[in-house]
């Protein structure tokens, strides 16, 4: 299925029957991404009387329950909610699903505290001729073992808060990246990162959203691209989510 974008005065042609995902599938056990000591996901049957919601282990149906923790189980996307003491919630302040976004490549500086951080001399290239609404970061190393990896107690990457104010600046209202978050694993709960990102507490920006520990396979060409950002229809902060990429053709 072949169409056309308007943006920004230019033109732009995407085929959407070939679509490709930076989410991270989730499923049961621990063969999954893992952050800030959250418990394993858990799928399984539901169990009544004689009743069991598993075919292979004779029942009639599969009826299954399902145990996640959407901010350290996989892909995920917040809403300011996360950090607020107001209710913002995840389904209502997401209010499109397609943007033109941005993806490009940094390698995180490291600091002499041993820290590995995307400084705003990363950044500082993007959102200059392109006026798209997300931005997606990928880190190098880019190991496929993003998709499986344990980050509890690793002091993994995160992104300044001077980074991402810039973003914010750049007119970027939805930041995507494939780290377990934007702010350092324990940074005395100061969140630096996520309030310049939604500036809280101040003008709130209560419809972006941060979405974290996606996966950007190495073949995928930096540039930008539409993407299709879905969450499921439930009222908390943050939901396992799926963001979609289509490659553009400007015409």
């Amino acid at each position: 299925m072949i169409t056309t974008i308007h943006f920004a005065n230019r033109l732009y042609r995407t085929d959407l029957s070939k679509p490709i995902d930076i989410s991270i599938r989730i499923k049961n056990g621990v063969d999954n991404p893992s952050a800030y000591h959250a418990p394993l996901v858990e799928i399984s049957p539901v169990v009544m009387d004689n009743f069991i919601g598993d075919i292979s282990q004779g029942g009639i149906v599969n009826y299954k329950n399902i145990k996640i923790n959407p901010h350290g189980n996989g892909t995920h996307t917040e809403c300011v909610g996360h950090i607020s003491k107001e209710e913002y919630l995840i389904n209502q302040c997401l209010k499109e699903y397609m943007f033109l976004a941005e993806l490009i490549t940094v390698s995180p500086m490291k600091l002499e505290n041993g820290d590995s951080v995307i400084t705003q001399n990363e950044v500082n290239h993007v959102g200059n001729l392109s006026q798209a609404k997300a931005i997606i970061i990928r880190t190098q190393p880019n190991d496929i073992d993003k998709e499986a990896r344990n980050y509890s107690g690793t002091n993994p990457p995160y992104i300044s808060d001077e980074a991402v104010a810039f973003l914010v600046y750049k007119g970027f209202e939805h930041l995507l990246i494939d780290l377990p978050s934007v702010d350092r694993e324990e940074d005395g709960a100061k969140f630096l990162a996520h309030k310049a990102f939604w500036k809280y507490p101040g003008s709130v920006r209560k419809y972006s959203t941060i979405t974290e520990l996606i996966y950007v396979a190495n073949e995928i060409e930096d540039g930008l691209y539409l993407l299709q950002l879905n969450v499921l229809n439930i009222e908390t902060d943050a939901s396992p989510s799926r963001p979609i990429l289509y490659s553009l053709v400007e015409i």
